[in-house]
Order: C-alpha cells, then sequence, then structure tokens
C-alpha cells in the first residue's frame, strides 16, 4: 500500500532481500538494518509502520531490541513483528512478554505476509467468500453399528493381465470399426464412379438432347467423406494407442511401488522380531515418496501407497505406529496470493523472486493439518486393528534437507526449485511395537 514503510533487521543479508521483495509486492518502502544496534540509530530519526526484527543477531539480540523500542514512548506504538527460525507457542510468549505483536517464520511463505500484514493492518479487509471445503471426520466415536470396516485390498496381481485384456477387446474393436468405415466409403466411391451399361442392340435410341455436363458433386463429397473418417480413425487410433502406453506406464508404477512396499515390510519385520539395539534408529530407513510442485503431500497417488502399506503390516501381523513426517521445499515463484503461484523463470536469478516457498506447506508453528482422507483412513484403521495399528503425520525437522540450497545471490531460479524439489517430500517410517 503506498505510503507504508517497513524496517527489516537481520543480520542475513538473503533473508533480508526475500522479505523485502514480499513487502514490495503490496506497495510497501522497505528499509533495512544489519543489527539491532544499526535498527535503533535509523528509529532516533525515522518513524516505519512496521519492524520485522530477527532474534539471533551479533551484539545485541531481537527481545533486548524490542524491549528497549517498546520503553521509549516515541517508539512504543510501533508495531513490531519478530522474524526468526525460532518456533512454538512457548518462544511466542516470550516474544509478546516483550512486547511484539507475533511471530513470522524465517521458512516465509506469501501466505504469511499477507496474514501479517492483515494482522498489522496494513493491507485492506480481507473478502473471503468461498465455501469451506472442509467436512467433518468421523474419528470412530459414536459409530453407527452397523458400519463395517472397509478394507483396502493391496495390489492384484492379476491387475496386468485384466489390463491386457481390456486393451485388446478394445484394439479388436477399434479394427472393426476402421474395416466397416473404409469399406462403406469404398462402396459408396465405386458407385459413384460406375460408367452406366450401354443400350441393347437394335432397341430404338432415344435423341439425346444437349444437356449440360454434370458436375462430379458426388464422388468429390464423397472422397472428402471419406478422409474426414480417415482422419477420425486415425485420431481415435492414436488415442487408443496413448491410453495403452499411459496404463502400462500406470502399471509399472504401481507395481514398482507393490516391490518398495514389500522390501520395507519385511526389513521392518526383521527389525522387530529382534532384539532392540542401539543402532536400530539406523536400519529402520523411512520410505520416500517425492511430492511434485503443486500437489499437496498426500495427494490421492500418496494416500493410496500409505493405504497399500497399512494392508501390507496387517497382513505381516506386524503392529506399530505409522509416522508420515511431511518435508516441504522452499520454491522461487512468481505470482500472487489471488492469481495463483507458479515456479520462476530458470534464467531469474534467486534472489530476485517474487515469492519464495510453497503454497502447500501447512506445517508452520510445529503442527501438520492432516487431510480429510489421512483422517478417515487412521479413524479406520485404528477402529479396525483394535488399536494395534496407529497412523501419524508430523511435519520434519526444517534442517533436515536431502539437498543443501545453493546462495541465494549466486544461483538461478531453475537451481533453486530442483533443490526444493528434491526437499520437497513425504517419509513414512514404522516404529514397531
Amino acid at each position: 500500500m503506498p505510503g507504508k514503510r517497513a524496517l527489516v533487521v537481520d543480520d542475513s543479508k538473503s533473508a533480508r532481500v526475500v522479505l523485502s521483495r514480499m513487502l514490495e509486492k503490496y506497495g510497501i518502502e522497505v528499509d533495512s538494518a544489519d543489527s539491532a544496534e544499526a535498527a535503533l540509530d535509523y528509529l532516533r530519526d525515522h518513524r516505519p509502520d512496521v519492524i520485522f526484527m530477527d532474534h539471533l543477531m551479533p551484539g545485541m539480540d531481537g527481545l533486548k531490541a524490542v524491549r528497549e523500542i517498546k520503553a521509549n514512548p516515541e517508539l512504543a506504538t510501533i508495531p513490531v513483528m519478530m522474524y526468526t527460525s525460532q518456533e512454538g507457542e512457548l518462544y511466542a510468549g516470550q516474544a509478546r512478554a516483550s512486547g511484539a505483536v507475533g511471530v513470522l517464520p524465517k521458512s516465509i511463505r506469501p501466505i504469511d505476509v499477507t496474514k501479517a500484514l492483515y494482522q498489522l493492518q496494513l493491507l485492506s479487509e480481507r473478502r473471503d467468500t468461498e465455501p469451506s471445503m472442509l467436512q467433518p471426520v468421523n474419528n470412530g466415536e459414536g459409530a453407527r453399528q452397523g458400519d463395517a470396516p472397509v478394507a483396502q485390498p493391496a495390489v492384484d496381481p492379476r491387475l496386468r493381465g485384466l489390463v491386457e485384456t481390456m486393451l485388446k477387446e478394445q484394439s479388436v474393436e477399434m479394427r472393426r470399426f476402421i474395416i466397416a468405415s473404409l469399406d462403406a466409403q469404398v462402396h459408396r466411391v465405386v458407385a459413384e464412379l460406375r460408367p452406366k451399361e450401354p443400350a441393347e442392340p437394335g432397341g430404338e435410341v432415344a435423341p439425346v438432347a444437349d444437356a449440360p455436363a454434370a458436375k462430379p458433386w458426388g464422388w468429390i463429397t464423397a472422397t472428402v467423406t471419406a478422409l474426414i473418417a480417415l482422419l477420425v480413425v486415425g485420431v481415435l487410433y492414436w488415442q487408443s494407442q496413448s491410453a495403452t502406453e499411459q496404463a502400462q506406464r500406470a502399471f509399472e508404477a504401481v507395481t514398482a511401488s507393490n516391490d518398495a512396499l514389500t522390501k520395507a515390510i519385511e526389513k521392518w519385520r526383521v527389525v522387530s522380531e529382534r532384539p532392540q539395539a542401539a543402532d536400530d534408529s539406523q536400519d529402520q530407513r523411512a520410505l520416500v515418496l517425492s511430492v511434485p510442485f503443486g500437489e499437496p503431500p498426500l495427494a490421492p497417488a500418496r494416500l493410496e501407497a500409505l493405504r497399500t502399506l497399512v494392508a501390507q503390516l496387517e497382513r505381516a501381523a506386524i503392529g506399530g505406529t505409522v509416522r508420515v513426517e511431511v518435508y516441504s521445499g522452499s520454491f522461487c515463484l512468481s505470482g500472487t496470493g489471488e492469481q495463483g503461484y507458479t515456479l520462476a523463470a530458470s534464467a531469474t536469478v534467486a534472489s530476485q523472486c517474487e515469492q519464495m516457498g510453497n503454497p502447500h506447506d501447512d506445517t508452520q508453528g510445529g503442527t501438520a493439518r492432516p487431510p480429510i482422507g489421512f483422517a478417515n483412513l487412521a479413524s479406520t484403521v485404528r477402529r479396525r486393528t483394535n488399536g494395534v495399528i496407529e497412523l501419524e503425520m508430523t511435519p520434519g525437522p526444517r534442517d533436515r534437507l536431502s539437498a543443501s540450497y545453493p546462495p541465494i545471490d549466486q544461483a538461478t531460479a531453475g537451481q533453486w526449485n530442483a533443490t526444493a524439489q528434491s526437499n520437497n517430500r513425504v517419509e513414512i517410517s514404522v516404529i514397531p511395537r
């Protein structure tokens, strides 16, 4: 919003750049300081509308700087938002006790900035008239007596034969259609081009009056129709081949996923049957599922893999907790909250990205929001196994990366997003009892 000014205080240049570019998208002018002392010097002559304060900095820390600002009557009315990697309700309480209005996480998302600006009343009133898509979840309490648990079977080995049979039937029907269409068109063209039979000898020949030459519209129309029919048949055949290839790829992906789950089950069975050792935590490797940008962590494909894993655990008589850890990559984005976000152009410098974050990251504040499908599955499994198998969803530690991000001032958006995609994942592990 024009006329508004913010002060960003952080000893990290990249953190200042990221937050400054997000604020500038809302028309807010941004000044920066690399230490708490520099910020206090700035405030002697300037009055910003809001201050974003880092916590850990050389010299004076952020909380002490907030207390000094609030102790000065001329500065006490300026709202201060902590901009830090510190998390948890305990830290949030300390920040508010020092005078801060809230905490903005360092692993920032565009939606966090929007919420903070609305909280600080630096943006106009929000209007969100879309109805909520959330539905109540039956967690098992008060379930009807006649409800039977819905078992989710594992991948059937006969799936391949079923798919092949369907594709063969489709190919036979396609051939029949092609042959019938071509035969009908050929007969029509031949009938149009066949000459008239000559008159019998000795018969009277009627005088032939001069008539205008007949225009060959009939066979031309038939030829064009035949060509169109051939084109349509070709398109249908191409679609059939494409569907066949997609079905084959889907089958191979399901088979590979099933093999991976089977190997993981066997390994967890060995771990659960042997005595506990000090290095058991190293042997129990998690099943890692990559999450493409733009998809929620537990989209139908990954939820189906989790459902298959639970079914195999039941058949193998393995009890314990199935832990789903969600890790969100921080992507270099372009766009706005109203128009949606897309990956920035690969050649863009990462420090010049319009937004930095992940639209599907719901793990801020140390909590994960399980989707409806996961909550229903967890309730069903708990009820069906009498609590022998439990499902839980939790955000993974933010410092546990699959790949380290490059320096933001030296990397392109393509390099940054490749690293973010490596870190955007779901890890499923089983903790046997």
